[in-house]
């Protein structure tokens, strides 16, 4: 480390409120890495909703509007992160980091050294990986990716071999990790029938690609002004945002007004008419609620045909170097709309939730 400075810039957040809790430093100290981690130097870092939620303090019980990017007067911070533990502060947020190692104290790490890596977002208890209490969130748990430098446990570190630049490749952790579990945890196979709501956003994009990848079939629903961009990812069908009636919209797009399988990052009010099309046996997965947390259940619906739900947040050991092979085979591609100087990270925020854009936004470092 004798060649690495001792401070760096970095974007702090100080607490839980507005976009003016987010602090650019330019003198903030360079992590110091324990014995089995490593230093990484940031080249691009990419957005997400774990990022506004936990700013806003969005996963409190208090809060039972959608995500709207501001501050919650109803939030308590006890249950404010996505855990329901406190969070401490100041903390440095970004899970989504593509970076270089350039140091790392242990020897059997140092053949990471020099190569450009992907970070799995994951935090585990290496002596009990599987144990879902003992897991944090990179950027939450721990300082993140929104910096000149981050360190990590070298076995969360995955070397990646691709053309791709480092902004494009900063936009796969969250998101495309997130859409993978909730297809694992769907059990989404060759004839299925996959609806994606939200679909122009960053997990709604990669789903798309992972259930293709997977031989489903998938219906994308988005608002109309991104109907053409979604369509260009390749999806079986575009449909509306909201379709004033779902099952007619599927028989006319796809022959067929039912899916077997619903993979959901949105909720809000139209959520019955997601559970209404779900055929008998089908499955609903759910990683998110950008619409709004609280939705209309009829559980006769959900017993009576015989549905899984399953909640998708942890993902297990092995699925990041899943994905990372999907990455370097080119199997599935990078969804960019947009990069940001470090600095400008609240603008960029803000970008992202306004959510005019499709795909990803990530932050680049100067």
């Amino acid at each position: 480390m004798t060649d690495t400075p001792k401070t760096m810039c970095a974007v702090v957040l100080t607490g839980h409120g507005g976009l003016e809790k987010l602090v650019y430093h330019s003198d903030w100290p360079v992590p110091v890495p324990e014995l089995n981690e490593v230093l990484i130097q940031v080249h691009a870092c990419g957005l997400n909703n774990t990022d506004v939620n936990t700013r806003t303090a969005w996963y409190s019980k208090g809060v039972s509007e959608a995500t709207t990017g501001q501050g919650f007067g109803g939030a308590e911070d006890e249950d404010a992160t996505w855990g329901g533990a406190a969070i401490t502060f100041p903390r440095i947020q970004g899970a989504d980091v593509c970076g270089t190692v350039v140091a790392a104290p242990n020897a059997s790490n140092a053949h990471l050294i020099g190569q450009r890596v992907l970070i799995d977002t994951w935090v585990r208890d290496w002596d009990d990986p599987l144990n879902l209490d003992k897991c944090g969130y990179f950027g939450s748990e721990c300082d993140g990716g929104f910096a000149g430098y981050t360190k990590a446990d070298a076995r969360n570190v995955h070397p990646v071999e691709s053309a791709l630049s480092h902004a494009e490749l900063a936009t796969f952790a969250t998101s495309s990790i997130t859409a993978e579990n909730m297809l694992n945890r769907a059990a989404v196979a060759p004839g299925d029938t996959v609806l994606i709501p939200g679909a122009s956003g960053g997990v709604g994009s990669a789903l798309i690609q992972l259930a293709k990848r997977r031989g489903a079939r998938t219906v994308a629903l988005c608002g109309g002004s991104k109907a053409e961009a979604v369509a260009a990812i390749g999806p079986d069908a575009v449909l509306p945002r909201a379709p004033e009636n779902l099952k007619m919209a599927l028989r006319d797009a796809i022959g067929d007004d039912e899916v077997t399988v619903v993979a959901d990052v949105v909720g809000g009010d139209t959520w019955p008419q997601f559970i209404d099309v779900l055929a008998r046996g089908g499955r609903y997965t759910c990683a998110g609620a950008i619409a709004g947390p609280i939705v209309e259940f009829d559980l006769r619906t959900f017993y009576l045909r015989d549905l899984t739900f399953t909640g998708a947040t942890i993902v297990p050991p092995g699925v990041f170097a899943d994905l990372v092979g999907y990455i370097s085979r080119s199997e599935i591609r990078p969804l960019l709309a947009a990069t940001y100087p470090l600095a400008d990270l609240a603008q960029a925020q803000e970008a992202f939730i306004a959510k005019s854009h499709v795909g990803n936004l990530a932050v680049v470092m100067e």
